[in-house]
């Protein structure tokens, strides 16, 4: 066991403060990573206030994890110490189940075990996130950062790329294809690079017109203010997909009427009940798909990686030291980041 300098909440309303924990010596499949960088996603904030009613406290959170290899067991054949790696939203799974089987652990039919505020599948102990010096992973659940990728701003790839990488890979978006994104937040940003980076036609949906300008410059090549009726009838039954980004509860209808026959709807924002009710006849009348997408398995998250970097893709992030933490939240409730935060890890080290 190692002791490891970290920031936890102890509760739904104490914010976050220096915490010591240890991590464990490497099994013959894990790797020992020290930690750079690590993106802060708006998840962290749910789990730290409690907002779902599943947090396990102590809890420290981060799971958009870079850092380098200190040691690896004996059974490790993928990484050395030295090399450059990263660590996302999942640290085990069942490893057996069908979906395991299919690089897809993100659906274990038992169970994935979360980065942080889950429990090790061997001694029962919680796991500890990114909020932290160092991190120790089974080999199969990490990996490699291609040296062309700035490390700061590939760590929000880790949970905020591969949410809107996988769906558009899984739904078959191609050249040519139209896309509207709802929401321009660090998922919305990214979807837009991914979308232009497969040839796509890209339409950016907001409701602030302040972020029309930005949207062009991330590469839309339109934008949509969503409040505006005459500009949403303009798009209605002109696009193939939706990706749609948006974290809280709105209308779907309204977007739903922007695709043609056969279009998909894609949520990767919104995991709770849709409200208002979705109009089923317009499922029914163009063949509509309504569709989620959760993260992605090991192997895609990798292609995701590889495909950034074939592309020169990164997230647009401002850099965060750790004992800012809490405002950063507080930012992060009003929108106020462009478009994700990354702590520097060596603010946690030099403290």
């Amino acid at each position: 066991m190692a002791d490891t300098k970290a920031y936890a909440a102890q509760s739904e309303t104490s914010g976050l403060a220096p915490f010591g924990i240890s991590r464990r010596a490497p099994r013959p499949d894990d790797v020992a990573i020290e930690i750079d960088y690590c993106g802060v996603c708006h998840t962290d904030i749910h789990f730290v206030e409690n907002d779902w009613g599943m947090t396990i406290y102590p809890v420290v959170p981060g799971h958009e994890i870079v850092g380098r290899v200190t040691a690896v067991g004996n059974e490790v054949t993928r990484f050395k110490p030295g090399d450059r790696v990263g660590v996302g939203c999942l640290v085990d799974s069942c490893r057996t189940c069908g979906a395991c089987e299919q690089g897809l652990q993100q659906y274990c039919t038992t169970g994935m075990v979360l980065t942080y505020n889950g429990e090790d599948r061997h001694d029962g102990s919680a796991t500890y996130g990114g909020y932290s010096e160092s991190i120790v992973v089974s080999e199969e659940f990490v990996l490699r950062m291609p040296d062309s990728l700035d490390p700061a701003g590939a760590a929000p790839l880790l949970c905020a790329g591969i949410t809107t990488y996988s769906p558009l890979r899984q739904f078959g978006l191609s050249k040519g294809d139209r896309i509207g994104i709802v929401g321009m937040g660090g998922l919305g940003h990214m979807g837009i690079k991914f979308a232009r980076a497969m040839g796509a036609e890209i339409i950016v949906f907001t409701r602030s017109k302040d972020k029309a300008a930005e949207a062009g410059k991330q590469g839309a090549d339109r934008v949509v203010i969503s409040t505006d009726e005459e500009q949403m009838e303009s798009v209605v039954g002109d696009l193939d997909y939706i990706l749609d980004t948006v974290p809280v509860a709105h209308d779907l209808n309204p977007y739903l009427a922007t695709l043609k026959f056969d279009g998909t709807y894609i949520l990767v924002g919104q995991p709770e009940p849709i409200e208002p009710p979705v109009d089923g006849g317009q499922l029914i009348f163009k063949r509509l798909r309504l569709a989620g997408s959760l993260i992605g398995g090991l192997p895609e998250t990798q292609e995701c990686l590889d495909f950034c970097a074939e592309h020169g893709i990164t997230c647009d992030v401002e850099m965060l030291d750790i004992q800012d933490i809490d405002r950063a939240y507080e930012r992060m409730k009003k929108g106020d980041v462009r478009y994700r935060f990354v702590i520097d890890m060596k603010t946690l080290k030099n403290s």
